[in-house]
This record gives structure tokens, C-alpha cells and sequence, in this order.
């Protein structure tokens, strides 16, 4: 059987998003018309954010995924940190406005009215958003997608928003006690905002260029010195952008081997780094020194 690209399990991913987001949109929004509860209302708009992130998604990863142009020579992976960030300040605002609802409810406290049906729209909605979630945690780790992950950020507040309703519901209802209700709305909301901070950081990382984590710089250098006719190298420089990484640095080569010799030593360590990254774009500069790096011709 033949293996589906990275390219169409990103896609796979994001249709089945809106799929799912779509669903849980009109069960909830029938469940808070049966109950009247605040934190199904909470739950219900961030279900309505999680369709407008995938939307999103959609558009961003149809632009991110287009090969690189002419006007575009390193490919338009930006498109879904642009996404990602655009997504970061949708959900505060709305996360924002929330909290203001929760407080007003919180001086004016509803009864709840309790429904069978609703709680049977909750637990098929925390099933369904259960297993969107496992198979966007598959596709983020074969693909490491920026927008797949900030789309699985939001489903993961989802499912335990969904759970937290289900519990609230419970208590506010057999204690007559409304106070669990808007309690618990109040936690996804800060949840919420506490989830817009770590993709808008993210997000922004890569629209600044952020150099890769640590630990990738490390592997990178280790791997160029660890070829024998490497003396050592220097200005490394690394981003990302979408789901691809860029690598540029100079190798400090002998200055008596042959421009053929150099290319040859410089292939073969580019060839080393993408069988670790294999998205990777590596980029090396060759240097001739007198067979000690800290005294270059």
C-alpha cells in the first residue's frame, strides 16, 4: 500500500477538524438551548473558535503547502504561523468577552434545567473530539504542522471543557447549586487564554526567524564535525518556516584539497543532517584554512 505524503495527512487532518468542529457546533448549541448552562455556553463557543481555527487552517495550509515561486524563494510556510497568530487573537477576545458574561452571571445567578438529551450531546461530543485528537497527535508527529498543532490545542481544551460541563452539570444540578456552573465556565476561559499564549509565541517565533531549539543546534553541529575531513565550522544559522527548517553554516576545511575535494565533503555533510531532517534546506559555505581553524587564510 502505497504511504500518504505529509502533505495530505496535513490536509486529511484539517477537513476532519472542521468536520468534527461542525458537529459539536450544532449539538452543543441544541444542548444550551434545552439547559440554559453558562458553561455549555462556554463550551459552545469555544467549539464555534475551533471552527473558525480550522477554517483557517484550511486556507492557510492550502497557501502553505504551494511550492516555492519566483516571488517566493523559501516557500510560503509562513502562511500558517500567520494563521496561527491571527488564531491567538480571535480566541482572546472572545475568551475575554466571555469572562465578562461569567462575572455578570456570577452577581445573577440562573437555575439550571436539567436534560437527558443534553448530557447524551456532551458525551458524544467528548467521544468525537477524543479521537480527532488522537489522530491529530499522529499526524503532528510525522509532520511537526504549526497550524495541526495549534488546531489540536484547541480540541484539547475542547475535550476537558467537555468533561468539566458533564461534572458541573452534575453537581449544579443535583445540589441546585449554579455556582459549579459558572465556576467552571470560568476555568476554560482561562484556559483559553492561557492556550492563545503559547501559540501566538510560537507563532511569532517563526515570523521572527527564531533560531531552532537547542538541542536541534546541537545534533546539527555534531553531526558536520563528526566528518573526518571537517576542521570545524562556524556562523550556523537556523529557522524554520511551516514544516520545513532552514540551515546555513560555513565548514572549515584544508586549504589544500581541491574545490571538487570541498563540494564532495560538503554534500556528504548535508546528506548526514536531512537523514536526521529530512525537511531541512541545508545551505554550507567551505572555508580553506592552514589545517587549524583559529588561523584562516
Amino acid at each position: 500500500m502505497q504511504k500518504v505524503s505529509d502533505a495530505n495527512l496535513v490536509k486529511l487532518a484539517t477537513y476532519s477538524a472542521i468536520a468534527v468542529a461542525s458537529i459539536l457546533v450544532a449539538g452543543k448549541a441544541y444542548a444550551w438551548y434545552l439547559t440554559g448552562s453558562l458553561s455549555i455556553k462556554a463550551s459552545l463557543i469555544d467549539s464555534l473558535l475551533d471552527t473558525f481555527a480550522s477554517l483557517l487552517n484550511f486556507i492557510a495550509i492550502y497557501h502553505a503547502l504551494r511550492p516555492a515561486d519566483d516571488e517566493h524563494r523559501f516557500g510560503h510556510g509562513k502562511a500558517e504561523a500567520l494563521a496561527s497568530l491571527g488564531q491567538s487573537i480571535f480566541i482572546a477576545i472572545s475568551a475575554t468577552w466571555l469572562l465578562k458574561e461569567i462575572i455578570e452571571r456570577f452577581y445573577k445567578p440562573e437555575p439550571l434545567i436539567f436534560s437527558h438529551l443534553a448530557v447524551i450531546v456532551m458525551i458524544c461530543a467528548t467521544v468525537l473530539t477524543f479521537f480527532l485528537i488522537l489522530g491529530q497527535r499522529y499526524v503532528i508527529k510525522r509532520t511537526k504542522s504549526l497550524a495541526v498543532s495549534s488546531d489540536s490545542l484547541h480540541y484539547q481544551t475542547d475535550l476537558l471543557s467537555n468533561t468539566g460541563v458533564l461534572l458541573c452539570f452534575y453537581l449544579s444540578s443535583y445540589f441546585n447549586i449554579s455556582y459549579f456552573d459558572t465556576g467552571v465556565s470560568a476555568l476554560i476561559s482561562i484556559y483559553l487564554l492561557h492556550s492563545t499564549w503559547s501559540i501566538a509565541k510560537k507563532s511569532f517565533d517563526i515570523l521572527m526567524d527564531r533560531e531552532l531549539p537547542r538541542e536541534i543546534i546541537e545534533s546539527i553541529t555534531k553531526i558536520a564535525q563528526s566528518h573526518h575531513k571537517v576542521l570545524g565550522i562556524h556562523d550556523l544559522r537556523t529557522r524554520s518556516s511551516g514544516q520545513n527548517e532552514f540551515i546555513q553554516m560555513h565548514l572549515d576545511l584544508d586549504k589544500d584539497i581541491s574545490l571538487h575535494q570541498a563540494h564532495m565533503i560538503a554534500d556528504e555533510v548535508a546528506l548526514e543532517i536531512n537523514k536526521i531532517y529530512p525537511k531541512a534546506e541545508v545551505i554550507i559555505h567551505q572555508d580553506p584554512v592552514s589545517g587549524d581553524p583559529k588561523n584562516p587564510l
